[in-house]
């Protein structure tokens, strides 16, 4: 049976929140999502909290991951960018439990950083996902 297989070696913190490594079989379709922002479909900042923020930026990424025949659940690795003065804590937990999806938990990838490129913005997401042919 194919199948993407996450890896959390002995030896590496073990951790519910992500997986250290991914295998992705040959034949999968690799998808590549750009960063998404808290932003609505006109492009305007959906609140100033981050925890909104971050709960509107994977609603955006499952909007373009679905367009794209994938779902959150399909995602391989995720990158998070947060702004460094911005709440840690309550951007994880708006976002956390959407992120693992199903079975071991995916690659995460976090940052804090200075700014984004959309002012205001406090997060910003971007993944790798891979589907499996049918």
């Amino acid at each position: 049976m194919m199948e993407i297989i996450r890896l959390q070696p002995a030896g590496l913190v073990r951790s519910p929140a992500f997986s250290h490594v991914a295998i992705v079989p040959a034949g999968a379709t690799t998808i590549y999502l750009g960063g998404q922002n808290g932003v609505d479909e006109n492009g305007a900042l959906v609140s100033t909290d981050v925890a909104a923020q971050s709960s509107r930026a994977l609603d955006n990424a499952s909007v373009a991951l679905e367009a794209a025949g994938a779902s959150l659940a399909d995602v391989v690795q995720w990158t998070v960018l947060i702004v460094a003065d911005a709440d840690l804590g309550a951007a994880y937990g708006a976002i956390a439990p959407r992120l693992a999806g199903a079975g071991a938990p995916p690659l995460v990838t976090a940052a804090r950083v200075a700014g984004l490129g959309v002012p205001g913005a406090l997060i910003e997401v971007s993944a790798i996902a891979a589907v499996l042919p049918a």
